[in-house]
């Protein structure tokens, strides 16, 4: 029974995208200390992530039950549950409801209210939005898109406050200036997988040199609002010290790939975004521990 069972368990897990949930709850927990001037109860922490992890799931779901057609003409893609066939569509749909309907009632009662709006308004805006809209018809389109996946921030702040302060606003900004040059590094690598599939992608419908400008740009108001960030919330030496340190990097990673734009260069700056938005975020807890303690 159990080994009849497996193949079906693993597609609703990946049809979750784990890997994107982990980086999400990266911009979630670490606002909570901020927005606690401390450690935030253990107890809330652990419901919201929770909560966040679950709303997050049911949206990446959404998003491979409208995808299916893509995701079958793309390589990168070929591979996920409802193009083999492990989960129906039917069944996907179904896990996606359920999984928002917990994650909306995990977090109003296990938070507050707000927050479980703000997550419930980010899946909203990343299905009707981003997946339905812009994602098929817009070369912006993760531009704007990117508002979901900044989301988390406003959860984790608002799970501790019940309301959202400027600088819960400009991590906001952070993460929302920060996923489209992560996401074209990636594109690069598959541009014509995105042109097979007639979705337009930047990198794939884009000069060389519109993409490399608009990622130059997305990325110097990543650094730009990071040390805003510092200002506003008055931040230590750990924070400011990270924040420089790993936006210089960030930069001179963008900036190089105007030497050349190769698939191999644009994936390590991929990796690298994730790294410097990691490590951004952890020094934001971090030095709320240092300055505040436990």
């Amino acid at each position: 029974m159990l080994a009849t069972l497996r193949p079906t368990l693993r597609g609703l897990v990946a049809l979750t995208k784990p890997r994107i949930i982990e980086l999400l709850l990266v911009t979630t927990v670490p606002p909570m200390f901020v927005a606690e001037r401390g450690v935030p109860s253990g107890a809330l922490v652990v419901l919201t992530v929770i909560g966040g992890t679950l709303a997050a799931a049911g949206a990446n779901t959404f998003n491979m039950f409208i995808d299916r057609d893509i995701d079958a003409s793309m390589e990168r893609t070929a591979h996920r549950p409802l193009v083999t066939g492990a989960v129906s569509p039917r069944a996907a749909l179904a896990y996606g409801v359920l999984l928002e309907v917990a994650a909306f009632g995990i977090l109003w009662w296990g938070a507050n209210l707000l927050a479980a709006a703000l997550a419930l308004s980010a899946c909203l805006f990343y299905v009707f939005v981003y997946t339905l809209w812009l994602k098929r018809s817009s070369a912006q389109n993760i531009v704007i898109g990117g508002a979901a996946g900044a989301a988390p921030v406003l959860v984790g702040w608002a799970a501790v406050t019940g309301s959202l302060a400027p600088e819960a606003w400009i991590a906001f900004g952070i993460v929302f200036f920060w996923t489209p040059p992560h996401f074209w590094a990636l594109a690069v690598r598959y541009a014509d997988d995105y042109s097979k599939a007639d979705v337009p992608m930047l990198p794939s419908v884009a000069s060389e040199r519109s993409v490399l400008t608009q990622m130059t740009v997305h990325t110097a108001a990543v650094v730009a609002l990071s040390l805003w960030f510092a200002v506003v919330a008055d931040a230590g030496v750990l924070y400011w010290t990270v924040a420089v340190t790993t936006g210089a990097a960030f930069g001179a990673g963008v900036l190089a790939l105007w030497r050349a734009l190769t698939p191999r260069a644009a994936m390590r700056l991929f990796h690298m975004s994730i790294a410097y938005l990691g490590l951004l975020f952890a020094a934001m807890a971090a030095d709320v521990i240092v300055r505040f303690g436990w």
